[in-house]
């Protein structure tokens, strides 16, 4: 059988990154911890457990979007009830998401030392104790600070799932399981402001931190009951901070697995872009509604998360991983491009169903460019997939940091620099793939 692009890369990749003592057999033959009984359990009977393994990683991955989102609807109740203003309640939102940023570049180096678990489990801990003190803060200046504490110590359920992913599954079996937790992370971030909106109706703000207090209490529960360790010992690293910043800078080093980083998360920050320009590009630009607008935000989801499936159930393992990649991010650059044409006036003046339309194509083709972008980075990282996890997520939460405000930079009345934005980074995530990923090298 003809082997694939991907498994070509993955064999040559290992190459590129320094050597980690103690690396131990493969991981079908070594055995792992039981969850908390301490006995071994082989990582192949943890791969047969598919879907429980699907449900807590996914859980793991939709918790810190329905942190950030689970809280919109309740901000001006924030601003009334802490008697603060908007600007200062708005650093609640930003302290969250710079900790999820900071937070994986400081757990994924700890996972790969100490193992998935118990990382991840006092990162478990700290979230749920910091969200409880959210219920409770008196002033928005505490809730800032633990805000930042939630998603430093949420950011510990992304970075390790990915690890996790890498630990349990290669090849094509990697890429269809990172499809399928874009399902669970697509839909998150859509349902998250209606699951807030209806706690709204039945308690205030804080009764959004109680329910997100217990569902991270559960999850923790069942990652401590459920969740066997992935990683022997024998492939752990043994050294300290300085030995974790070596193995990122070999992982910086090299080429491949930094362009497959960049390109991932320059096409995240296309995305992101779009997240947070469409609220006003469709409702104050193209004059539709809230309940168009939402209408419109939802089936893009869906078109994300169905383009997301296709990957993983239908073309992983029939076409290379770097041929859908290639094709998604053609689409991102197409579909952009028509975006710039139409907001700018070239072909006079365009209502919303175009506009709407290209968003759509944009959004749908992020379920090939995302999910294998992370696959074939992490197949080139079996040994540091900690560290690479972290590497990835803060990567792309940075980039998509710095793009977000540039869509508002040339006022209210044009929908300009939101297309320039996803333009430009789906350009660069081409030009990073090609130029350094190089796929008809790694082609047999």
């Amino acid at each position: 059988m003809e082997m694939t692009m991907a498994e070509s890369g993955a064999r040559q990749g290992n190459a590129h990154i320094p050597a980690v003592r103690g690396r131990g057999r493969s991981h079908d033959e070594t055995t792992t911890p039981g969850a908390h009984t301490g006995r071994p359990v082989a990582a192949e009977a943890v791969r047969r457990t598919g879907l429980l393994v699907t449900l807590v990683l996914g859980g793991l991955t939709a918790l810190p979007p329905l942190s950030m989102d689970m809280y919109l609807p309740a901000l001006p109740a924030v601003t009334e009830s802490l008697h603060a203003p908007a600007s200062t309640v708005q650093l609640t939102l930003t302290a969250c998401l710079a900790g999820m940023a900071l937070g994986q570049i400081v757990v994924g180096p700890m996972s790969d030392r100490w193992g998935r678990r118990g990382p991840l489990l006092l990162g478990m801990t700290v979230y749920v104790v910091a969200t409880v003190i959210c219920v409770f803060a008196p002033t928005a200046e505490l809730l800032i600070g633990f805000r930042l504490i939630q998603g430093l110590a949420g950011a510990a359920g992304i970075v390790i799932a990915r690890a996790v992913v890498r630990d349990l599954y290669d090849g094509v079996e990697m890429a269809r399981f990172f499809s399928t937790l874009m399902l669970i992370s697509g839909v998150a971030p859509v349902v998250a402001p209606l699951i807030g909106g209806q706690v709204l109706r039945f308690t205030d703000w804080r009764g959004i931190f109680a329910v997100l207090a217990v569902v991270g209490l559960l999850l923790t529960l069942v990652v401590w009951k459920w969740l066997h360790e992935t990683l022997p010992p024998g492939d752990r690293h043994t050294g300290g901070f300085g030995d974790a910043l070596r193995t990122m800078r070999g992982l910086l080093a090299d080429r491949v697995f930094a362009g497959y980083m960049i390109a991932g998360s320059l096409a995240f920050a296309a995305l992101f872009s779009y997240v947070s320009a469409s609220p006003f590009v469709v409702q104050e630009i193209y004059g539709a509604s809230p309940q168009t607008f939402s209408l419109l935000f939802g089936i893009n989801s869906v078109g994300l998360v169905a383009v997301g499936q296709i990957n993983g159930k239908l073309l992983v393992g029939r076409v290379s991983l770097d041929k859908a990649l290639a094709f998604g991010l053609s689409v991102v650059v197409l579909a952009a491009t028509a975006l710039l044409v139409m907001t700018s006036g070239i072909v006079g003046k365009v209502g919303l169903v175009p506009i709407a339309t290209a968003l759509f194509v944009l959004m749908s083709a992020m379920g090939l460019a995302m999910p294998n972008t992370n696959a074939q980075a992490l197949m080139r990282t079996k040994h540091a997939a900690g560290s690479a996890s972290a590497l990835l997520g803060t990567s792309s939460f940075l980039v998509g940091a710095v793009a977000s405000p540039l869509v508002g930079i040339a006022g209210e009345d044009t929908a300009v620099p939101m297309a320039v934005v996803q333009l430009v980074c789906g350009l660069g995530a081409m030009a990073c793939f090609l130029g350094m990923c190089r796929p008809w090298q790694r082609a047999s």
